[in-house]
This record gives structure tokens, C-alpha cells and sequence, in this order.
């Protein structure tokens, strides 16, 4: 398949999308868009890889957020079964399990995995740790990349270390990573940006530039070819489409808005943003 657009960070393989999947499924394809649907516990990593298997324009990420490390309920606006707010159950993260669904050729990258100081408790932080070096360390074995989740703490809040999630994420990648990263969602500062592409890593943005400015400096000063576009549906979906639930076709606008935030050709912007997700994620 000839991909005219990659959604690096989907997630398809959430309830969210049980209903209709086949309808947002075949959509993707007719519009020629790739898709890599992320795990976020083993359930939902099994469910990618399935997707992946049976889709020529899909791949799977596999692995542990950080919110599923511990029991507890999510915001409203975190989807479960039923469009329900869900409960995680507090998962370990089992390399063997891991090991086995990373067979496919489908799999492209390990996580996404990483800190997140706003859904959880401060003393929950050791074992999000914990996770997360538990997956930098298949990653390394297995020589895949990455995909890296960051949330800082709620406004008022402090992190548990007293320091930005970026900071954290930063020092824990540098002590054992030895593949390439992506931060996704990335809402960091230029500089903290800046450190983490020494450091051998890419960003990548969702629909949220397209309606708020805080990432203008990021996006127009961030290396073309050191960053990627991505919905993380069925989250926060693109202007023209805000209010509906976000699916990976609407990734054409975030390359758009990149675009346009970078004052380049959109269709410069396009070929560049496909190679660095065929380069970042070796996509066959």
C-alpha cells in the first residue's frame, strides 16, 4: 500500500472504536493512511498486534502505560468499556508476554511507557519506574524503538521528584536506553525538545496544535525530520473536527498545521513526515 499519510500513535485498539472499527478501518485505507495502534496494558497490545496481522496498513506497538501500573479510576474523559470511565488494575509488566507478541513482524516499537504524574499518586512513582526500565530493557533486547509517554503533574501539584516529567523521562531514557524514542504528544519546551533529539530521540504532535499555540515555537523551530504527526485517538480530534471522536484519518490535518505553522509546502511536509515514520519504525 502506498501510504499518503502515517498516524504514529493511535490507539484502534480500544473499546472506543467496538462498535464501528470495520467503518474507521476501511476509511483509513480509502483516504491511504497508515496506522500504528499503541498499547496500553496486554489486553489492548494483543488487540493491536491482532489488527496489525490482519491489516496491511496497521502495525502495533506493545506495551505498559504508565497509568495502568496502578489500580485506580481514570477522569471522565478516559474511555472503558461501554464509553464508561474504567478502572486499571494495576498490570506488571511481563517480558515474556511481551517477547512473544513482538514476534510479529507487525511490531514496530515497545510502549508506550514512561511517568505520568497527573491520573496517578506521588508514591506510585517507584513502580512506574519500575515499567518503565523494565521496557527500555526489552526495547534494547529486541532492538526496537520506543514510544514514550509524558504527563506532568495537575496545575497546584508537585511531581514526586520535584522536578518536569520531561526532566525524569530525560535522565531514565539517558541511564538505559540504547534504541531511538519517540516523546509523543509532546508538550514540552524547545529546549527540553532539543535535549531529547541529542539524546537520539523525535517528538511527534496531535490534533491539539491545530487549535491552541502553545506548541508554535516547538514546531516551527523542531527539525523537520526529527518530528512526526499522530492523533492519539480517540482523544482530542483536529480542527475542522473537534467535538467528535478523533480516528487516525483526521491525521491529515495535523500535518497540514505543521505545515502551515513551518511556513512550508504542504506537500514537502507530507513526504518528509512519511520518511521519518518509515525510518523511525522500520515500516516494511
Amino acid at each position: 500500500m502506498d501510504f499518503k499519510f502515517i498516524d504514529t500513535h493511535a490507539h484502534l485498539n480500544l473499546s472506543a472504536f467496538k462498535e464501528d472499527f470495520d467503518v474507521v478501518a476501511k476509511q483509513c485505507a480509502d483516504e491511504g493512511v497508515a496506522v500504528i495502534n499503541v498499547g496500553t496494558k496486554e489486553s489492548t497490545s494483543k488487540r493491536g498486534v491482532e489488527l496489525a496481522n490482519e491489516y496491511d496498513n496497521m502495525y502495533s506497538i506493545i506495551g505498559l502505560h504508565p497509568i495502568q501500573t496502578v489500580p485506580m479510576m481514570h477522569d471522565e474523559d478516559e474511555i472503558g468499556e461501554g464509553g464508561e470511565p474504567f478502572k486499571s488494575k494495576g498490570e506488571v509488566f511481563v517480558k515474556d508476554f511481551y517477547r512473544e507478541l513482538a514476534k510479529s513482524e507487525k511490531v514496530v516499537g515497545i510502549g508506550e511507557c514512561g511517568f505520568d504524574y497527573w491520573h496517578t499518586e506521588p508514591d506510585s512513582y517507584a513502580v512506574q519506574e519500575e515499567a518503565f526500565i523494565a521496557q527500555i530493557e526489552l526495547a534494547n533486547e529486541l532492538n526496537l524503538p520506543l514510544m514514550i509517554h509524558t504527563r506532568g503533574p495537575k496545575p497546584g501539584q508537585d511531581s514526586p521528584t520535584g522536578r518536569s516529567v520531561y526532566a525524569d523521562v530525560y535522565d531514565t531514557l539517558q541511564k538505559y536506553a540504547k534504541v531511538p524514542f519517540n516523546v509523543h504528544f509532546y508538550a514540552g519546551t524547545l529546549a527540553e525538545a532539543e535535549k531529547f533529539f541529542e539524546l537520539g530521540g523525535t517528538i511527534s504532535f496531535t490534533g491539539v496544535i491545530t487549535f491552541a499555540k502553545d506548541y508554535e515555537e516547538v514546531v516551527r523551530n523542531a527539525p523537520l525530520d526529527l518530528i512526526h504527526g499522530e492523533t492519539d485517538c480517540p482523544y482530542v480530534a483536529p480542527v475542522p473536527h473537534r467535538g467528535k471522536r478523533c480516528e487516525p484519518w483526521m491525521v491529515q490535518e495535523v500535518y497540514k498545521k505543521i505545515a502551515e505553522i513551518k511556513e512550508m509546502d504542504e506537500e514537502v511536509v507530507r513526504e518528509q513526515l512519511i520518511e521519518n515514520a518509515k525510518r523511525h519504525y522500520n515500516l516494511k
